[in-house]
């Protein structure tokens, strides 16, 4: 199955695409700003925040893969923790994770990692390069 090596440029697909699926599933029409589950999740009270974090937590866990610093781990578990207690807020949550978005601000940690650390994984808006 494509993607689901332990390599670099398998691990990047990967958390690109629950990216995607966490914070940019499909655009709100009217205020063309994307949304994902992360957001939908968080208006089912109790249960809907902890699956959110749960998947935004496997980002990090893919981090640790990659041997990304504590530091980094840190920041990347600080994001989805202010998003769960965020989220925590039944229904009204959901407002102020469709603003602070912890994966997509995990995901540019880890790119940043994988640009410094593994340059042949960079991807040109979805091409993957060498």
């Amino acid at each position: 199955m494509p993607g689901m090596g332990r390599d670099a440029a398998s691990i990047r697909r990967r958390i690109e695409a629950m990216e995607g699926l966490l914070e940019r599933m499909f655009v709100l029409p009217g205020i063309n700003k994307p949304i994902g589950l992360d957001v939908l999740l968080d208006l089912v009270p109790v249960v809907g925040p902890a699956v959110g974090a749960v998947m935004g937590s496997w980002l990090a866990w893919e981090a640790r893969n990659l041997g990304m610093s504590k530091w980094q781990m840190a920041r990347m578990f600080g994001n989805v923790g202010v998003d769960l207690l965020l989220g925590a807020i039944p229904w009204i949550g959901a407002i102020p994770d469709f603003f602070f978005r912890s994966n997509s601000r995990n995901l540019r940690i880890i790119k940043r990692h994988l640009d410094k650390h593994h340059p042949a994984t960079a991807t040109i808006e979805g091409v993957v390069k060498g």
